[in-house]
């Protein structure tokens, strides 16, 4: 009887210790702009993202346990290293998503590399995150400068819309979004007449907006986002620029700007996104959640949210896979080797330069008589497939491809 005891005791301890050696240990930081022009598109939003994010992964592997912190960048490349550094360094995060503002996001791309971390992009657009900049720690998820061009830019030109002025955010994000729209227009047969550049964060759009006015071009392209999109986009109604012939092209236009905008002032904007809240019921179901996680009634996700979800996941499942404390570089390679997929990207896949792949979506804001609930804002006017929305491969100039 006492063997048999000791037997049980010796079979449940080994149990014990085999199921503690399959624990794995993960800690994420979500860096983001918390209480600025970018908060609404991502900020505690893709904190709310995140946690839904580790809830439906840890649900089904309970050995997966996984610590999340957050923290703001205040749009400063130096505050978001300096972060970073100390995240790597003392905290122990393995991993940094979001990051909304390119600035920031190169400099963490560069402390990931030199730590050998992993980032993965949720927030920051420019595309030299998987172009020249690229590096083999760093995922660039939802979207970028590149593929917001080629849909808004190449359909307003091929509508008419070949004269172009840019009002640009003074900074990375802004001056590559500039670039990657003005080689759309030109490679479509448009012009560009003229650019100005405008200080992040403006308040006062007139002198920029006026100089646009007098410029005559059909677009003005507006290569800002958040704050600033939502600024200058009021202020131009006010100029009366639409109702003048002229046309805004919002190169970043989210839909948390739309609502803020309201559809009096956002109708007719074209824009491009990869994820919209209300475009299917798995969309619609996610978006519930995420009101009530974040405690935001009213307030609905960004396609950044929905890639700090989708990112997150996709992580998980390697951390899973690959069990231990690997390192930055194997973790990515392994997200890189799975296809993605998930609830709210479908399908995809990850590019050796870090390019997550997926489709986009070309919409137009509806006017308020088409709109027939709170937080329907868009039309579909095109699918851009996966294998075209983003940048070919070959043509990125990222130094982990070959040829």
């Amino acid at each position: 009887m006492k063997r048999a005891i000791r037997l049980a005791a010796l079979a449940a301890a080994l149990a014990c210790g085999s199921a503690h050696a399959a624990e794995v240990k993960v800690k994420i930081g979500v860096l983001s702009d918390m209480s600025s022009l970018y908060a609404d598109i991502g900020g505690p939003g893709s904190v709310a993202a995140a946690k839904l994010a580790i809830a439906d992964f840890t649900k089904d592997h309970p050995d997966v346990k996984v610590e999340l912190i957050s923290g703001d960048h205040q749009n400063k490349p130096d505050v978001g290293s300096q972060i970073a550094n100390q995240w790597f360094d003392v905290e122990n995060v393995d991993m940094i998503i979001d990051v909304p503002n390119s600035g920031v996001a190169l400099a963490v791309s560069q402390v990931a590399a030199n730590k050998n971390k992993l980032f993965i992009v949720s927030g920051a657009a420019a595309s030299d995150l998987t172009g020249p900049k690229c590096n083999a720690n760093t995922i660039h998820w939802t979207y970028d400068t590149w593929m917001l061009s080629n849909g808004t830019a190449t359909a307003m030109v091929k509508n008419g819309g070949d004269t172009w002025f840019f009002l640009t955010a003074d900074y990375a994000f802004g001056h590559a979004l500039e670039r990657d729209a003005g080689a759309v227009v030109e490679k479509n047969g448009g012009k560009v007449v003229g650019k100005v550049r405008v200080p992040l964060n403006t308040n006062d759009f007139s002198s920029f907006l006026l100089q646009a006015q007098s410029s005559k071009a059909k677009v003005i392209g507006l290569a800002n986002a958040g704050g600033d999109t939502i600024n200058s986009i009021k202020q131009a109604a006010e100029f009366g620029i639409v109702k003048g012939g002229q046309k805004l092209a919002g190169l970043l236009v989210f839909a948390s700007d739309v609502n803020a905008l309201g559809l009096p002032t956002a109708q007719g904007l074209s824009l491009t996104e990869t994820w919209y809240w209300d475009q299917n019921d798995a969309n619609r179901a996610w978006t519930k959640r995420w009101q009530v996680e974040r405690n935001a009634t009213g307030k609905y996700p960004t396609m950044i949210h929905a890639g700090v979800y989708s990112g997150i996941l996709h992580y998980l499942k390697a951390r899973a896979e690959l069990g231990g404390s690997p390192d930055g570089k194997t973790v990515t390679a392994k997200m890189k080797e799975m296809p993605t997929d998930d609830v709210l990207f479908g399908k995809g896949t990850i590019r050796a330069d870090g390019r997550k792949i997926h489709p986009a979506y070309l919409f137009e804001v509806k006017t308020p008589a088409e709109s027939k609930y709170p937080g329907d804002f868009y039309n579909v006017r095109a699918t851009i497939p996966a294998d075209e929305a983003f940048r070919p491969l070959k043509d990125g100039g990222c130094p982990l491809v070959s040829g």
